[in-house]
């Protein structure tokens, strides 16, 4: 009997069903004190954190929905963008924590459903650019994933790394040239040879074998260093060349300011 393969969007959908899952069991049984326990994001708690997930799956929906529904969202970014965020989450922060969960719960499998059932070969406008209906799962599983270790580490708890991080990971070997440009300089035309170890001691490699500019880290730690949850220095890194060494100060997987726009806003 001929094997139906399964759909690549199917696929990362339920990844990201399944990442939202795990965060959940993590703040379900809260008490509504411990919703205001602070994380590691400069003046966030936890409630901001679950707050900005429930935004940004709300506005994946939107997006979903097309242009004319996203633009409002993209003008109000491009307004203020450094204080954008902060602002959506300190109003999503304010709601009762029950009434926050819920609400999350509602947006996200909302959005899981209609990016499942979403017509092939659909474009969704973003704040970076524009990307598929697969990329669009790919990047609401790195900011679950992200946000999910903010709490995670508030709460003081280890998650156990998961094959999910493999699709984070190939997403911040593919926006390398993404960080050089948000930091105004020039990607590097020399290839990156990327060596992680998986959660279960798989090899995932990206990039010429004999390249010599080269970076070996566990699948967590890549992750971790590209959702810029860990600095470099506290990470197990094995870097091999200058320009590994650059991008490893720059990585960033996700849409927004550079860490230096960040760090500039917070000193002032």
């Amino acid at each position: 009997m001929d094997v139906v393969p399964v759909d690549p969007v199917t696929i990362t959908v339920g990844h990201l069903r399944d990442e939202g899952a795990a965060l959940d069991e993590l703040v379900a049984d809260l008490d509504p004190r411990a919703w205001r326990t602070p994380t590691p994001a400069p003046g966030w708690t936890i409630a901001h954190q679950i707050g900005h997930l429930l935004w940004t799956d709300e506005v994946a929906l939107d997006a979903l929905r097309g242009e004319e529904a996203f633009a409002p969202h993209l003008a109000a970014a491009e307004a203020n963008l450094l204080t954008f965020t902060d602002e959506i989450a300190n109003e999503r922060a304010a709601l009762p924590p029950a009434e926050l969960l819920q609400r999350w719960r509602d947006a996200r499998g909302q959005l899981a459903d209609a990016l499942e059932t979403a017509p092939a070969g659909t474009r969704l406008p973003w704040f970076g650019p524009s990307m598929g209906v697969r990329s669009m799962a790919t990047a609401r599983l790195m900011e679950t994933f992200a946000h999910g270790q903010d709490v995670a580490d508030a709460l003081g708890v280890t998650r156990e790394p998961t094959q999910r991080l493999r699709e984070i990971a190939d997403l911040g070997v593919r926006t390398r040239n993404f960080a050089y440009a948000l930091n105004h300089l020039t990607p590097r035309a020399e290839e990156f040879r990327i060596e992680l170890t998986a959660p279960d001691g798989e090899l995932w490699a990206w990039g010429p074998n004999d390249a010599p500019q080269r970076l070996r880290a566990s699948a967590l730690d890549f992750c971790l260093l590209v959702t810029q949850r860990r600095e470099p220095a506290d990470l197990d890194l094995e870097i091999a060349g200058d320009d590994v060494q650059e991008w490893v100060g720059i990585a960033q997987v996700f849409a927004g300011p550079p860490k230096s726009a960040v760090r500039a806003k917070e000193t002032r």
